[in-house]
This record gives structure tokens, C-alpha cells and sequence, in this order.
């Protein structure tokens, strides 16, 4: 009796594992532009820069390189508005025939260096106290994220100047 059972819930999990991913990409499809610009949370960078943190020298202890940073919170805001800005560079090339795909494979690759960045620093940071190894993957998914907003306005600016205003505004 189990043996029959077993292929028929297999079937039944890829159907409905199916079901589910063709929903996402149709979800994902159906964004806005606005929408997606929407989810972007307010930007540190954008206030201190990658300056704030050269600015600290050499000598900075690693409390000071995470005040910087804001902590884990702006490790947090990094991490999503990294996979929001791979969502904005994938609708640039729906919409657009003049995207340089060499461009959108670069800011796809930050994205996700930024997230495993993010995620090694918060991980290192749940079991031990800030010290140097969580600031160096802090500072350098920063360093990447700051290249990355850059390069994601150029892009727009490029190709599709009506969104780079609202893309500048929310970062």
C-alpha cells in the first residue's frame, strides 16, 4: 500500500511545487516599476557613504567600523534592498532592448556577493561580540553595495531615463 502511495505524493509535490513556482514568476512579472522602487528601504549610504568608513583610518576599532555601519540593522537593509536592486535590473531588461547584459550579470554577481557578505558578518555577529572578522565582511559588502547603487543609476540613466529619477529618490 505504501509503495503505491509513495509515487502519487511524488507527483503531487512537483505538481504542486510547479503550481507554486508558476505563480511566483507571474507575481514577479506583474511588478511595477514603482512597486518594486517601493520596497527599497531608506539608504545609510546614501548619508554617509563608503567615506564614513575610509575616513575611520586604519586605526578605527571594530565598535567604530560598526557604528559606521549601523550595526546589523544596516547589514539587514543591505541585504534586501540587494535583491531588490537584482529585481530593478531584471525589469530593466524586460523593458528595455539596449541593456548591456555584461552590466546586468555584474550587478546580479554584487548582489549576491553582498547577501553571503551579510549573511557571514550577521551569523559571525549572533555568536560572538563585533570584532574584526565581522567588520571586514561588513566593510566589504558595504564597499560593493555603495559600487552597486552607483552602477544600478548608471544603468537606468542609460537606458531608461524616466526611471532613474524614482530610483535616485527612494536611494
Amino acid at each position: 500500500m505504501i509503495i503505491i502511495l509513495l509515487p502519487i505524493a511524488t507527483v503531487a509535490f512537483v505538481a504542486l511545487y510547479l503550481v507554486h513556482w508558476q505563480r511566483s514568476v507571474r507575481r514577479r512579472n506583474d511588478q511595477s516599476w514603482d512597486s518594486l522602487v517601493a520596497r527599497l528601504q531608506p539608504d545609510w549610504i546614501a548619508a554617509q557613504g563608503t567615506a564614513g568608513l575610509s575616513s575611520l583610518g586604519a586605526d578605527a576599532t571594530p565598535q567604530e567600523r560598526w557604528q559606521c555601519i549601523q550595526g546589523a540593522q544596516g547589514l539587514w537593509t543591505m541585504y534586501q534592498n540587494a535583491s531588490v536592486m537584482m529585481e530593478l535590473a531584471d525589469y530593466a531588461a524586460r523593458n528595455s532592448e539596449s541593456v548591456d547584459r555584461l552590466l546586468l550579470e555584474s550587478l546580479r554577481s554584487d548582489a549576491i556577493q553582498i547577501r553571503v557578505c551579510v549573511m557571514t558578518a550577521l551569523v559571525r555577529y549572533a555568536f560572538s561580540q563585533v570584532n574584526e572578522g565581522i567588520c571586514v565582511n561588513a566593510s566589504r559588502a558595504a564597499a560593493m553595495y555603495s559600487g552597486m547603487t552607483a552602477r544600478m543609476q548608471a544603468l537606468l540613466e542609460t537606458n531608461n531615463g524616466a526611471m532613474a529619477p524614482s530610483f535616485a529618490g527612494a536611494m
